[in-house]
């Protein structure tokens, strides 16, 4: 580099460009309505009771499971939480939700080694199947945002 040239660096146009702009209006809207902030707040409820459940329920002898739920349980309280902050940046990653609730599900058979107790299996099942319904509304709630949103096109094709 010559001596006396400040280096500066280009901003990217595309970040007030009109379309990203409504785009992310949209999901701001979205984001602020009851249903979307009553879904993520249970789901976020949702994955810290995950999380604690071994110790509520009383089956942390069994620390396989034990691990496994608060991993999850975390997981779905940190993504529920990134989603009610900023679902405009978020919102590809909502099908996670779903996919963590059925792992929950399926925890006390795959991970215990041995024969899952009642709590165990009542607990697992009934907060796995919260986390997947909570996580398919926001998965529709996401879907709906995008779809309301205009679509993106090239200035070249626009008239």
């Amino acid at each position: 580099m010559r001596k006396g040239h400040k280096v500066t660096t280009a901003r990217s146009e595309i970040d007030q460009h009109p379309d990203l702009l409504a785009l992310r209006a949209n999901y701001d809207r979205v984001a602020e309505t009851a249903p979307v902030q009553v879904s993520l707040g249970l789901t976020m409820l949702a994955g810290l009771y995950a999380a604690m459940s071994p110790w509520i329920v009383g089956f942390n002898g069994t620390s396989r499971l034990a691990t496994i739920d608060l991993i999850a349980g975390l997981a779905v309280a940190v993504l529920a939480l990134s989603f009610s902050s900023v679902l405009d940046r978020t919102h590809g990653v909502v099908w996670t939700l779903p996919l963590l609730g059925i792992g929950l599900i399926i925890a006390p058979w795959v991970h215990t080694g041995a024969s899952p107790t009642a709590s165990m299996m009542w607990s697992n099942v009934v907060i796995g199947a919260v986390v997947t319904v909570l996580g398919l509304v926001a998965t529709g709630l996401g879907m709906r945002a995008r779809t309301g949103a205009p679509r993106m096109m090239p200035e070249a094709h626009r008239r």
